[in-house]
Parts: C-alpha cells; structure tokens; sequence
C-alpha cells in the first residue's frame, strides 16, 4: 500500500527508511491512517526509542533535520531529544502519508517568557480532527491526544492543555514530570527559531542540557530516567531512587535499561563528576 507524503515543511523520509523505521519500532505498515494507527506508532516510537540529551552534555555534533536523528535511532541505537524524537516521527508519519505540522514551542515559558519559544518541537497531526502527536517530552504522554483543552489521564498520570497567554496554548505535564510545561499554537511553525535555540541549547554554558545529564524511558506503567547520577524509577503510584556509583554501573545502566550504544561511558561519568565539582565550588 502506497500513501504520498503529506509534510508542510518538507521532512519526511524515503521508502527505504521508513522500512527501516518501522523495524526498529517493531510495527507493520498501518493499513489505515486513523486514530488507531497513530496511537499504535506513537507508542512503539516511545518504547523503541530512550529520550537522552547526550550530546549536548557531552559536547558530541548534532542536527535538527529527521535525516540526522535517523542515521544516530535507526541506523545507530542512540536515542534523541525533541527535535530528534519529534522530529523522525514526525518524517515517518509523513512518508506514511498523515498530514503532519511541525509546531515551535517553549518548554517552561510559563516561567521563562518568549524567549522560551523555539526550544521544543511537537507536533499536530490532522485527521478526523486535530491531534496533538508528543514523543519529545522523556517524561510525558504515551499516546496521541486531542487538540482540545482541557483534562488528559494516561497510565494514571493526569496531564492537561489550558489556555495559556496571547494565543497560546499549554501542555501541563503530570505531577512528577521534569518538564512542566510547554506552550504552543496549533498554527505557529518557526524553523529558523528552532534552529537558533537548538544551536544555544547545544553549545551555550546556560544551557540546561549542557550542565546536567538527561535520559528517559518509557515502560508499559511509567518511566525511567538518569539525572545525572541519580537513577529513578516512576510510575503513577510509586517512585524510587538509586545512586551510580561506578563507570561500570553507568555502563551496565546505559546498556540494559536505557538500551543505548554510549560511546565511553567512563568519559562521561568523568564528565558528570566534573559538572558536580563545579557547582559544587
């Protein structure tokens, strides 16, 4: 079955990569473009991928495009952050045929005002209505929901979209979630917005993701995630803590939970030690 690719800003990916995508996630080619399918893609990308914000902690070259966050997910077995999460989902949805928009959001710009806009990617999917399509957010919704405000519940964590200022839009994220918040406009695409945060968010010494090591994923009940060197284990109901104490722990983290190919963890444990030095003086 053949669809023609329908992405107002041109990303998407060729035969043979979505092939491969849908692989890596583990699902067939949808025989419709519903609700259903999107559903079931938008959760096989959550469970096959890890949210990780490795190479702007560790310094490593990255990219915004879908071509880039393709060759490091399906052709590697790293993960990515919104603009790589979203960003491939968004290209392979569109090479499936769904008619997808690449919004430019803010994460956190109930506090940190507009200049929080351009520092996440999300995505509205347009089918019998609009949907919010969010695999960008390590800690959040594991499947599609409606453009709409108002409450959401998944895997009994409670999520909302309340109307924030001037046109926009606020996805509140639930009561454990390291992100807050993000803000959006079902109508606002910015590129080159995207692209200059990115290119801050990689390189500069205010960057959060430059200070602190970030990694997230889902499971069936909840999540995991590594902030720097504390190990956390959240589902609706419980949460739990551990600390890393060695390379070798890092590692063995990395491999068998995260599921990640981390080139020399020990260099990044070296890293996180030297992050917690200096904070610390």
């Amino acid at each position: 079955m053949t669809h023609v690719p329908s992405n107002e800003n041109g990303m998407t990916l060729s035969p043979g990569q979505l092939e491969a995508y849908l692989a890596r996630i583990g699902v067939e080619w949808p025989a419709r473009l519903d609700i259903h399918s999107l559903s079931k893609l938008h959760r096989a990308h959550l469970m096959a991928f890890t949210w990780e914000a490795l190479d702007a902690f560790m310094g490593w070259r990255s990219s915004v495009t879908p071509a880039a966050a393709f060759t490091k997910m399906v052709e590697g077995r790293r993960g990515g952050w919104c603009y790589e999460m979203n960003g491939l989902f968004g290209a392979a949805l569109a090479a499936l045929g769904f008619r997808v928009t690449r919004l430019c959001g803010g994460v956190d710009r109930e506090r940190l005002g507009d200049m929080a806009i351009g520092n996440h990617l999300t995505l509205r999917i347009d089918l019998d209505r609009p949907y919010l399509a969010e695999v960008g957010v390590g800690d959040a919704i594991v499947e599609p929901v409606p453009l709409v405000l108002g409450p959401i519940r998944q895997r009994g964590f409670d999520f909302s979209i309340t109307q924030a200022d001037s046109g926009w839009l606020r996805f509140n994220n639930h009561a454990h979630g390291v992100a807050r918040s993000f803000d959006f406009r079902p109508d606002h695409s910015d590129e080159a917005a995207m692209a200059s945060t990115h290119g801050w968010l990689m390189q500069d010494a205010g960057s959060p993701f430059t200070n602190a090591l970030a990694v997230f994923r889902h499971r069936a009940d909840g999540y995991v995630s590594l902030q720097n060197d504390c190990l956390r284990r959240v589902t609706a109901g419980s949460l739990s803590e551990r600390r890393i104490v060695s390379a070798d722990h890092l590692a063995e983290t990395f491999e068998t939970i995260f599921d990640l190919d981390v080139p020399d963890p020990g260099h990044v444990l070296e890293r996180l030690q030297a992050v917690g030095r200096d904070k610390a003086a």
